[in-house]
């Protein structure tokens, strides 16, 4: 079985009862990485009677328990019963590294490879011997030119090809327009004295933010740019989010799997994810007194879909304030109340439900296409076009019907069978 995954938004998961393969027939788990719509049903699934082998990369197993705690913590389980899965889960998995092939039972071998989603993603190719046959799934792709990651392998040829596309009709912003969009935007909300709220996911999203407004705040051509984003006017960044000071120390510590660019920022003495006016945030008492502090401020918090966390605080008081701003830098889907800010926000009569309150929307609404950790169109196609062969075959996932039409036409126009 390849990822486990929680559902988002308005989608729904079919009951593990009702599964072709019970969890207790199940010889191996796989994870591509560790966000909770990939993981977030581990808990279960082990549960349920799976007692197999959870198969990951390093870094993947190092976010997994964090990842997993936080989930189960929204969830009714007591203390004890949350410590046992825990235990049991770390127990079954196992961490392997990038680009080496590995036996497992009756001929079949699997291979991980870097994905550039966020940090211990990863694609998997599988190959069996009798018949000759392989499999990729991609997991989620990342773009190249990502901030800590290294840009996704190049796949091998396949059979199959299991491909995401959640981005498959949409084309990003580069890094480098993303950049000037977020200071140009940045600049002019914090030259208003208001509060700037990034919803942001914990693993991936918040410690790409950290290293982008560093570079902003501390890079001599994006100073001589935007004159109110220097090292001198000490504008506070907070992270407030417990989980999100968690994965930030774990990607700290994972510095031999960074991109060179981020290694040699270190090694010059500049670490790319930590700065002087970085503040964290870590009990729920200072985030009570953040709540009544004044701006200007740039505040990243969970979640990043406003689902829950303590995101949703801060845009109950700051989004019926015109003079504050929210960053939306990820995918928000059907059914959350991040859609639905972005979808109402241009209305003048503009409101979205929060924790049970009907808020109006005063606060100016942005949205960084640019800082998603999933590759685009153009991006997805390409990275099946470096395949030295064509597959087999191309099955699309994990993308809504509008995006997956859109990637299946361009790929068939391309001579791809799917």
């Amino acid at each position: 079985m390849v990822d486990c995954g929680a559902a988002q938004g308005g989608d729904s998961v079919l009951p593990m009862k009702d599964w072709p393969v019970l969890p207790s027939e199940v010889d191996y788990l796989f994870l591509t990485h560790a966000h909770i719509d990939h993981i977030g049903r581990v808990p279960e699934i082990v549960g349920q009677g799976f007692k197999g082998e959870i198969i990951t990369t390093y870094p993947t197993k190092a976010l997994l328990g964090p990842m997993l705690r936080d989930a189960m913590a929204f969830s009714a389980m007591s203390e004890e019963r949350i410590r046992e899965l825990e235990k049991t889960i770390d127990d079954l998995s196992w961490g392997f590294e990038y680009q080496q092939e590995f036996d497992l039972k009756n001929g079949v071998k699997f291979t991980l490879y870097r994905a550039g989603h966020i940090l211990g993603s990863c694609f998997i190719r599988f190959e069996g011997k009798d018949p000759g046959w392989s499999v990729i799934f991609s997991g989620d792709l990342g773009g190249k030119n990502r901030p800590i990651l290294c840009d996704p392998d190049v796949p091998e040829p396949c059979d199959v090809l299991i491909l995401e596309s959640t981005y498959g009709d949409k084309i990003h912003d580069s890094k480098k327009q993303r950049t000037m969009i977020l200071g140009t935007v940045l600049e002019g909300a914090l030259n208003d004295g208001g509060k700037v709220f990034i919803p942001a996911f914990a693993l991936g999203r918040t410690q790409e933010l950290i290293y982008e407004i560093d570079r902003l705040f501390s890079d001599p051509q994006y100073s001589q740019k935007f004159p109110a984003l220097n090292p001198k006017s000490a504008i506070p960044v907070i992270i407030d989010s417990p989980l999100g000071l968690k994965v930030t120390k774990i990607y700290s510590g994972l510095s031999e799997y960074w991109d060179m660019e981020s290694k040699n920022l270190l090694y010059q003495g500049d670490h790319p994810i930590d700065f002087d006016h970085l503040y964290a945030v870590r009990d729920y008492k200072d985030h009570q007194r953040l709540m009544g502090m004044g701006g200007p401020a740039i505040i990243i918090a969970g979640s990043g879909m406003c689902t829950g966390g303590r995101i949703v605080e801060h845009l109950i008081t700051g989004l019926e304030d015109q003079l504050n701003d929210v960053f939306f830098v990820g995918y928000q889907a059907h059914g959350t109340p991040g859609r639905d800010i972005m979808k109402y926000s241009n209305r003048p009569d503009g409101y979205v439900y929060l924790d049970g309150r009907k808020v109006s929307i005063k606060a100016k609404i942005h949205s960084l296409s640019g800082y998603s950790a999933h590759a685009d169109q153009k991006g997805l196609v390409e990275w099946v076009e470096s395949m030295p062969e064509k597959p087999g075959k191309i099955k699309l996932v994990h993308g809504e019907p509008k995006a997956q039409r859109a990637l299946a036409e361009v790929l068939e126009r391309k001579g791809y069978i799917l």
